[in-house]
């Protein structure tokens, strides 16, 4: 390794300021100049949605390309925080900042799965198998154990062996639909997960 003598090092430095100065007064190449980059969300589709995470229900941008015309595929390659929500007002925490990965996972869930009972593989199914195993099972519970009526004759109409927890990232009119429904089939263990 060559040693760098005093005056070697006081050049070198000096070269270094001189240049740097003479970029700041403006002496650089013209294609340097001539180059002016595109503001990156120029083009993009913004989308206003909700943070999935915990209870606090921050409101997030998502930009995305493509024009949402029906041959179009759409690709979200920026989110951040909605300077215009009134519960974080632009703000995310470290989980809300890195929602871009959490959506781009490749192992990321993105249909249902059922596991049958005393297996331990689980199968993919559609949104519509789902669904109906899931009203099936709430069904068959409800018809086993709705209790119309006390010992004393007076009418009651719930049903206890079965609850309600529901997501806390969801609008208040969602809140309000799934309250109202839930109780409505006399479901009583009823909670929001905001509370959790």
């Amino acid at each position: 390794m060559a040693e760098v003598t005093r005056r070697e090092f006081l050049k070198f430095t000096g070269a270094s300021l001189a240049g740097s100065s003479l970029v700041l007064l403006g002496f650089t190449p013209e294609t340097a100049l001539a180059e002016v980059r595109q503001f990156k969300l120029a083009r993009a589709t913004e989308t206003r949605n909700t943070c999935p995470y915990c209870s606090v229900a921050c409101g997030v941008l998502m930009y995305g390309t493509g024009d949402r015309a029906k041959n179009a595929k759409s690709a979200i390659f920026h989110i951040e925080g909605d300077p215009d929500h009134p519960v974080n007002r632009g703000t995310l925490c470290p989980k809300g900042a890195s929602l871009i990965d959490f959506l781009h996972s490749d192992s990321r869930l993105q249909y249902p799965e059922y596991r049958a009972p005393r297996s331990a593989e689980w199968q993919r199914i559609s949104w519509d198998e789902a669904f109906d195993k899931i009203a099936g099972l709430m069904k068959k519970d409800r018809d086993q154990n709705f209790v119309a009526k006390t010992a004393d004759g007076l009418t009651v109409n719930r049903w206890l062996t079965t609850g309600m927890l529901a997501a806390s990232a969801s609008s208040n009119e969602t809140g309000y639909i799934t309250h109202k429904v839930m109780r409505s089939l006399g479901v009583l263990s009823f909670d929001n997960q905001a509370r959790v």
